[in-house]
């Protein structure tokens, strides 16, 4: 399955984030720790998470003495499946017109825009 299939909810979102971030297996009861401090949830919550996501193909889990969980999906090819899908949806699939929504609103700053511009001309020369 590609990226493109992987419709993953912002609670489902919490549980990657975990995966990605510890780049090995994580087991269920690290997972569990983890959102019932940060999150308030229950066991039944997180568990019932993890298997929309097993079922979507996005973690794959191994059974040990406990269940682990791995990603099947790089955290880096999501981002970029999410941010055109947005400026799909938004921006008419102008990355032109998100960008120039980003600089009208005013919320980036004088650094901002100068990190952006040495971007821009990294763009330049890898042409």
């Amino acid at each position: 399955m590609g990226t493109a299939g992987y419709k993953i909810s912002d609670a489902e979102l919490e549980v990657m984030r975990i995966l990605w971030r510890e780049k090995q297996a994580v087991s269920f009861s690290d997972i569990r720790i983890e959102l019932r401090d940060k999150m308030g949830w229950e066991k039944s919550t997180i568990a019932t998470l993890l298997k929309r996501l097993e079922k979507k193909g996005a973690v794959s889990v191994q059974e040990k003495e406990v269940h682990y969980y791995v990603p099947n999906i790089a955290k880096e090819d999501y981002v970029m499946f999410r941010k055109r899908s947005l400026i799909d949806k938004l921006y008419d699939g102008s990355t032109k017109n998100f960008v120039a929504a980003l600089c009208q609103s005013g919320e980036l700053t004088e650094a901002d825009i100068d990190e952006l511009k040495k971007y821009f001309r990294m763009g330049e020369e890898n042409k």
